[in-house]
């Protein structure tokens, strides 16, 4: 069985500073990661308290990062109002073959901050993340 290490709620919003705000301030979170845009605002962000992680990126980033092949109507739905939850995984291979069949919303890509990364959709209608730290190249 593959192995999931966390889960963290990505929740899908028009802008992440009021939300990052919200969590900092009345519930004393720490502010961990922040993806600005080109105009300064927030495109992602992610707050921590202990073990608990929320993570905010906003409607326009979604759709934006959604590869041409993809870019339909799941993502869209994706950019809706929407939580998705995103797991930490050792092994995005064992993953692959455990969702095999599932709906694909995000196909496996390398992103820029070291992970390779798959989303599908579960039965329920809920966008699942799963995110593994990408291997280095053998050259």
């Amino acid at each position: 069985m593959p192995s999931i290490t966390s889960c963290t709620p990505i929740r899908i919003v028009d802008a992440v500073e009021p939300s990052v705000a919200f969590w900092r301030d009345r519930f004393g979170f720490t502010v961990e990661n922040e993806v600005p845009a080109d105009d300064g605002s927030l495109i992602f962000a992610s707050v921590t308290n202990g073990t608990v992680e929320l993570m905010f990126q906003t409607r326009a980033s979604v759709l934006a990062d959604t590869p041409e092949s993809v870019r339909d109507n799941k993502a869209r739905e994706l950019a809706g109002d929407a939580t998705v939850l995103f797991m930490h995984v050792d092994d995005i291979g064992e993953i692959e073959r455990a969702v095999d069949g599932a709906p694909i919303v995000k196909p496996r890509h390398d992103t820029f901050y070291g992970m390779t990364e798959l989303y599908v959709r579960e039965p329920s209608g809920m966008v699942v993340g799963f995110a593994a730290p990408t291997l280095p190249k053998i050259e």
